[in-house]
């Protein structure tokens, strides 16, 4: 991929409270690609509707999720925070991408199965083509990594696969407009971390969720000192101590969760967390976990709560952002409508 610019896509849906999962999985890690890479982070707000969406509480989601960009440590000046309805070639791509992608590869996407579940005629179009649009997304800046979790990889191999099909249906027309053997990158997936994929306190074969009924399943950005640690004791646990090697953490889904929370937050490994508080009993560790939490998501929520207060402020950093993000993602779409054969003014 040496021929195109390194840049990192990323977004998040504004769907209700932001949580520890969604700062784990993919914030923290946002924070940090902004050292190494060119980054562009989107609020995807056409992704949020393809379910129904309260407009005033959309409206305030989409404000909520860039002030925890914001309060998390994502620099809007270096780099670029916009939501994604802003830029209208987000929606123009996808539709081209819809005429690449073919059915086939949307049926085998599990999300979708999952999300539908057994009232599969009910759902909206946008639910079951939503794929397409998230490799619009990546594509519209011809991102060549993307920093996602585990059950979003499939969704980045799709984006892949449309592009290595646009590739080869208009090679001739790519090559004889300077751009090589390829338009579009084949986007990197970036994976790593001890707690990609964040499991409910509730639960520990379940993704920690906005939408599980029960809010002690989760730790919200937003929760005070004594919420999370009521949230932190109430914990699901086993009745054995704490292992003190990672092996022992197989089939013990809630010792494993908490264990890779702990390190995550700690910038350790689970097997240094384990070096710690193998052998200790939970009461000792759900402490130290506690204290930790809040040390760390403490000033995160304080932040995003003084954001919030100032919309004007929020919806200026999303109009410069989309402004930016609309000079690169214009450029794409001239490119590809021009290689496409539509004729342009």
């Amino acid at each position: 991929m040496a021929a195109f610019q390194q840049r990192v896509f990323s977004g998040v849906q504004p769907t209700g409270n932001l949580h520890l999962g969604n700062y784990l999985g993919a914030i923290k890690r946002f924070v940090e690609l902004q050292t190494t890479h060119d980054c562009i982070y989107c609020v995807v707000d056409l992704h949020a509707i393809t379910v129904w969406q309260d407009p005033e509480e959309l409206t305030r989601s989409i404000r909520e999720v860039t002030a925890a960009f914001i309060a998390c440590g994502i620099d809007p000046k270096r780099h670029i925070v916009f939501n994604q309805s802003q830029v209208h070639e987000h929606a123009e791509l996808a539709w081209i991408f819809n005429c690449v992608a073919r059915m086939g590869w949307l049926n085998r996407m599990t999300q979708f199965k999952e999300k539908a579940g057994k009232d599969r005629e009910n759902v909206s179009i946008g639910l079951y083509a939503y794929p397409c649009l998230m490799a619009a997304d990546i594509l519209a800046y011809r991102a060549t990594h993307v920093p996602v979790g585990e059950d979003q990889k499939q969704h980045l191999e799709l984006a892949r696969d449309i592009a290595q099909k646009f590739n080869n249906d208009y090679s001739a027309r790519i090559r004889a407009r300077g751009f090589g053997e390829a338009f579009f990158p084949l986007t990197e997936p970036l994976i790593s971390g001890p707690a990609t994929r964040v499991m409910s306190l509730r639960d520990g074969t379940k993704k920690m969720s906005k939408s599980d009924a029960s809010d002690y399943s989760r730790i919200n950005l937003t929760d005070v000192a004594d919420e999370i640690a009521q949230k932190i004791r109430k914990a699901k646990t086993d009745p054995e101590p704490l292992p003190s090697e990672e092996k022992g953490l197989e089939n013990r889904p809630e010792a494993d969760n908490l264990v890779g929370i702990y390190a995550a937050l700690a910038g350790n490994s689970r097997a240094d967390v384990l070096k710690d508080f193998g052998n200790a009993q939970f009461s000792r560790f759900k402490e130290a976990l506690t204290e930790l939490a809040v040390e760390k998501l403490g000033p995160i929520g304080s932040e995003m709560k003084r954001l919030v207060q100032d919309p004007k402020s929020i919806d200026g950093v999303l109009a410069d952002g989309a402004a930016r993000a609309r000079v690169i993602a214009a450029a794409t779409m001239k490119s590809v409508k021009d290689i496409v054969g539509f004729v342009q003014a």
